[in-house]
């Protein structure tokens, strides 16, 4: 870098991350090994991660991968071409994480500067799960190859800064199985005083008035439902800019849509376009400004529902049915359950037969989530078949041939098998295939179609057993409800065993009753094994929303959907009957609360304790894994009043990139666990993180969905219709007022930090902060936390997990999977 006059300079700190980077594009290849088969069955505590949040199973390409290239220097291929610039918003990584169906080789080339004061030693330390090598000034100085999945390794090195500018490259590798942290970090641990120095092809100026638009860009919606959606900077940009706007789905989706825009001097906001023509879900805004080929990208997330459209839910559940599948039929995605609900409602022809050709690759290839598709898509082909074009229906039974359906089939996929959830479609899968196309050959098993379902059956059925005793691996999910009503629906509807079917039918109607039991107004609202950011920061939208619509009236549509279409044909043509009490208990209305205790997983692994009013619903993980490392877990999420959006859970970030692809992510899970007790509706969490790990906690607190807020100092209240809540922090609550979640975000900065929070049914938050303001925690030398409570008296919290209160003792070594449901009298 010869010029200097146009470059982005930031001091440098010991200890600091050098955080600034132009950056080349990924190179992406395919990594297939031969097909081989796997052993192993389906874990029920993946996720309970032995070390940070590291999960053990192992492809077959990974081995193969680290058996060639672990510990070997690595394949430092192309060379360096900048094609963008990375920007920081608080993250240490250069971080292009992300998901990748197949097992594929990724390839990056990054370059900075640092501007040394003085010529002198410098010490940094490299970290990444893939392979890196570094050079400084054209120089190789030193590589690391670890390649272990999604677990980050650490070196330090030594460097020999000259006086001035000093060129670092980093070369950086891995392969990508499904989700991959593809980073690297490099620290300055010390040396001579320094700044990171980054070329730019523009006036310096506009290149950080660029970084300050997207560090403080929002939208000015936490969620659309009708309008424009609409991008507001803190301070209009001094020259034009190109906008190109990519608009993205969750991880799984497979609609992507471009918009191409200008930003003109001098404005501070700009339109992308109407809420009613953009996709619903969740949505991913990959906003990318380019100010002269000076070309920087961020990602927000928001809802989009086109409730407007929608409007009511029909009275009768025989007009829901068909509503339900005429909106999926017309506005889904297009996939398999598109294909699904069209052929279900009389609306077979080209443009569906389109749709299956459209995601038969993805099953042909043995994508991973493939099994999400080849569900709908074997229950379609086996009842209207008829309805679906020779040529196409020919392809669907050579990819139902050919599909890998278990992992002792020989293959060299990175198919997800471990969970219960997957394990579920899998078995499903083979079961129905294997009796659809009986007297074909499966051709990675070798069997005969009948063979293949007995094989089939028989573990739909052990799977069914794990279900009935110990219900959800990964509990409580509102992401996964709707792949297990996907695998039992198809049962249900198609299984030739009477006590299968009778069984997916008793499993239908019970994961109903845990959705009604832990919702309000119809929406989950409760801790969570695995969840998301676009699962949580979404409401209507949600399937489950769709699933309440169809069962009780309440709720929306989503565009993407698993189970819901499937659910309607249930309900219409194989005798699927919900009862009707649970619509009382999902859209709970009664003058008594509602406290429901229950445990989800092998051996009870989760004891969850749910509180809810008409007003305000509360749920929490008792005595869950205190202070370890988490991975998706959402401890505690509760909702007040009657609008959906009104909701709040806190966690500690698992990365501070915000939409990205961490697991856990900034807002989907918990980088550390906190100890957490309720008791109705008061709760405690206590955090304590690892000095490697972002340091603050937060709670999600959209201000604009709430009638009423006050945010002062280390407390913080919300109303929404009667129903309120107050935070207190054991410091201060830091309300975030730009970048993506402006309005919608209060921190606690600190390792150890402690949140206090009270619901309650309330007309003012006068009248809450005057009761509830003054609770206080003091702590026994057993560890015991005591809280005063106006309402329940003295509340004891134990280091067992254990609650006292009102003459009452719950113990959540002894919550059982049935579960228990108390009526208490209004507090």
């Amino acid at each position: 870098m010869n010029d200097t006059k146009s470059h982005m300079k930031r001091a440098l700190k010991p200890g600091e991350a050098i955080r600034y980077w132009q950056l080349g594009a990924i190179a992406e290849e395919r990594f297939d090994v031969p097909d081989t088969p796997m052993k192993g069955e389906m874990d029920p505590f993946f996720f309970l991660t032995k070390h940070k949040n590291f999960i053990p199973h192992e492809y077959p390409c990974r081995t193969i991968f680290a058996e060639r290239y672990r510990g070997q220097r690595p394949d430092a291929r192309g060379s360096f071409d900048a094609a963008r610039w990375w920007l920081p918003f608080g993250s240490p990584r250069l971080d292009l994480s992300g998901f990748w169906f197949r097992p594929t080789r990724l390839a990056t080339w990054a370059r900075t500067f640092i501007h040394a004061e003085v010529a002198g030693a410098a010490k940094v330390r490299l970290g990444t799960c893939g392979g890196a090598v570094l050079w400084l000034n054209g120089t190789e100085v030193a590589w690391m190859a670890p390649y272990n999945r999604n677990l980050e390794a650490k070196s330090e090195y030594d460097l020999q800064l000259m006086a001035g500018l000093n060129e670092i490259t980093i070369f950086f590798d891995d392969l990508a199985e499904r989700d991959a942290r593809y980073f690297f970090q490099l620290d300055y641990l010390s040396g001579p005083t320094a700044s990171v120095v980054v070329p730019v092809p523009c006036a310096s100026g506009v290149a950080e008035n660029i970084e300050a638009a997207l560090d403080g860009m929002h939208f000015d919606r936490t969620a659309y439902f009708d309008g424009d959606i609409t991008l507001l900077f803190a301070t209009p940009l001094p020259v034009d800019v190109g906008v190109n706007v990519a608009v993205e789905g969750d991880f799984m989706s497979t609609e992507r849509f471009d918009l191409d825009l200008v930003l003109r001097a001098g404005d501070a906001r700009l339109t992308i376009c109407p809420s009613e023509k953009a996709p619903a879900d969740f949505r991913h805004f990959r906003i990318t400004l380019d100010a002269g080929g000076f070309v920087a990208t961020r990602s927000l997330g928001v809802e989009i529902c086109h409730t407007g459209r929608q409007g009511a839910a029909p009275a009768a559940l025989a007009d829901r049915i068909a509503e339900t599948l005429d909106e999926i039929s017309q506005f889904s995605e297009r996939d398999t359950v598109r294909a699904f609900a069209r052929l279900a409602s009389g609306r077979g022809g080209a443009d569906t037969d389109a749709m299956i050709e459209e995601i038969l690759p993805s099953i042909e290839d043995c994508h991973d989530c493939a099994d999400f598709s080849i569900v709908p898509l074997i229950w379609a082909r086996s009842v209207w078949g008829a309805d679906i074009n020779e040529t196409t229906r020919n392809r669907i039974d050579q990819a139902i041939l050919n599909y890998r359906y278990w992992m002792d089939e020989p293959g060299n996929d990175v198919q997800w098998y471990f969970s219960e959830n997957h394990a579920l479609l899998f078995h499903t899968s083979a079961y129905l295939a294997g009796h659809l196309l009986a007297g074909s050959t499966f051709a990675r098993s070798g069997r005969k179609g009948e063979a293949q379902s007995k094989i089939g059956a028989t573990r739909v059925r052990a799977w069914l057993d794990h279900f009935e005793a110990w219900e959800m691996a990964e509990f409580n999910s509102a992401p996964y409800f709707p792949i297990d009503l996907k695998g039992l629906t198809a049962l249900a509807a198609l299984s030739p065993d009477t006590d299968i079917a009778d069984r997916a039918r008793n499993g239908i109607v019970r994961l109903c009753e845990i959705i009604a039991r832990s919702a309000h107004h119809g929406m989950v609202t409760a801790a969570q094994g695995r969840s998301y950011e676009h699962t949580l920061c979404a409401g209507r939208s949600l399937e489950l929303s769709g699933v309440a619509r169809l069962f009780w009236g309440r709720g929306w549509y989503g565009r993407r959907v698993h189970a819901l279409p499937q659910l309607a044909v249930c309900l219409r043509d194989h005798g699927l009957i919900v009862p009707e009490a649970l619509q009382m208990i999902a859209c709970h209305q009664a003058d008594q609360h509602q406290e429901w205790r229950f445990a989800q997983g092998e051996n009870s692994f989760a004891a969850l304790y749910h509180y809810k009013g008409r007003d305000f619903a509360m749920g929490s993980a008792a005595h869950y894994r205190w202070n370890e490392w988490g991975y998706q877990e959402t401890i505690l999420h509760l909702r007040l009043g009657k609008r959906p959006e009104a909701a709040i859970w806190i966690n500690h970030p698992g990365e501070t990139i915000q939409f990205g692809y961490g697991r856990p992510s900034y807002w989907g899970g918990c980088g550390t666990l906190p100890r957490t007790h309720q008791y109705r509706g008061l709760a405690v969490l206590d955090f304590s993180t690892f000095d490697e790990q972002p340091d603050f906690t937060h709670a999600w607190f959209p201000v604009a969905e709430f009638d009423e807020t006050i945010v002062n100092g280390n407390l913080a209240l919300a109303r929404s219709g009667q129903g309120a809540v107050l935070l207190q922090g054991s410091s201060e609550l830091l309300a975030i007022k730009d970048g993506p979640s402006a309005n919608a975000e209060l921190r606690q900065y600190g390792r150890k930090t402690r949140w206090i929070v009270r619901v309650c049914a309330a007309p003012d938050l006068k009248t809450v902060k005057a009761r509830f303001a003054g609770l206080a925690i003091s702590e026994g030398t057993d560890g015991t936390l005591v809280i005063e409570d106006p309402d329940y008296g003295i509340v004891k919290f134990h280091r067992d997990g254990s609650m006292e209160a009102e003459g009452r003792a719950i113990l959540p070594k002894d919550f059982t999977i049935a579960g228990e449901v108390t009526m208490l009298a209004t507090k």
